[in-house]
C-alpha cells in the first residue's frame, strides 16, 4: 500500500476501531441476546487516535530513515475527553500527553510537534480539522521530555441526534415471544443509515506527511 492510500485510509480504520470500543460504553447502543436495545446512544462522540498517527520520528542530517540516524521520537498517549452537551452544540475538549526521547542529550533543546484534532461523521466523512502544536523542553543532559496538549471539537447537536421515529424503533420494548423480539432494528437499512449519519468521532494524532505515515506503517 502506498503512502497516499495509507493517508486516505487512516481516518476510516480509526473510525472502525473507535466505533467498536464505543459500543461497550455506557450510553451507547447495546444489543442484548437479540431481544432489543437496552441503552440509548449519547450525542457525545467517541475519541481515539487514528492508525499510524500516534507516533512521530524525526531523523538527523540527510534524512536517512535508519536507526542510527533517529533524532527524536515521540508518542501520543493518555487521550481523554470531556464532553458538554449544550443546546445547539456538543463540545468535546480533548487532552493528551506526549512523551518524547532524543538521541543527542547535549544541551537544552526545544522540539515543537504539530498535531490535529478532527471530527469524523459516519465513519468516513471529515467534518472539521484543527491543527495545533505541542512543545517539548529537553533539559541539558536529559534524553526524555513530556508535555500535555489539548484541543476542542464542536458538533452540531441536531446532526448527532437520531430522528424521533428512528429512536422509537430502536428503543421499542420487545417481550420474549413477540414476533419481532429477535429482530435487530439495526438490520433495517433505513435505521442503520440514520445511526451512521448521527455517529460522530473526535480523532487526534500527529500531523504527519505521507512519508512519515508510510514509515509508521512499517513499524
Amino acid at each position: 500500500m502506498n503512502a497516499r492510500r495509507l493517508t486516505a485510509t487512516v481516518l476510516f480504520s480509526a473510525a472502525a476501531a473507535t466505533a467498536l470500543s464505543a459500543c461497550k460504553s455506557e450510553g451507547e447502543i447495546v444489543l442484548n441476546s437479540g431481544v432489543g436495545i437496552t441503552a440509548v446512544r449519547s450525542a457525545c462522540p467517541a475519541v481515539g487516535i487514528p492508525d499510524y498517527t500516534g507516533d512521530i520520528t524525526l531523523f538527523g542530517p540527510g534524512g536517512a530513515k535508519t536507526a542510527d540516524n533517529v533524532d527524536v521520537t515521540a508518542t501520543m498517549t493518555q487521550v481523554r475527553a470531556q464532553c458538554g452537551e449544550g443546546t445547539d452544540k456538543v463540545t468535546s475538549q480533548v487532552n493528551f500527553l506526549v512523551r518524547a526521547q532524543r538521541s543527542d542529550t547535549n544541551g537544552a533543546r526545544s522540539v515543537t510537534l504539530p498535531y490535529f484534532v478532527s471530527v469524523l461523521q459516519g465513519g468516513n466523512s471529515v467534518v472539521s480539522k484543527r491543527i495545533g502544536q505541542v512543545t517539548l523542553q529537553f533539559a541539558d543532559g536529559e534524553a526524555r521530555a513530556k508535555a500535555t496538549a489539548s484541543g476542542s471539537a464542536f458538533i452540531d447537536r441536531g446532526a448527532a441526534t437520531l430522528p424521533p421515529e428512528v429512536r422509537d424503533r430502536i428503543t421499542a420494548k420487545r417481550r420474549p415471544g413477540d414476533q419481532d423480539a429477535a429482530l435487530d432494528p439495526l438490520a433495517d437499512p433505513t435505521v442503520r443509515a440514520a445511526v451512521t449519519r448521527a455517529t460522530f468521532e473526535v480523532l487526534v494524532g500527529f500531523q504527519l506527511n505521507d512519508e512519515q505515515i508510510a514509515y509508521n506503517a512499517t513499524l
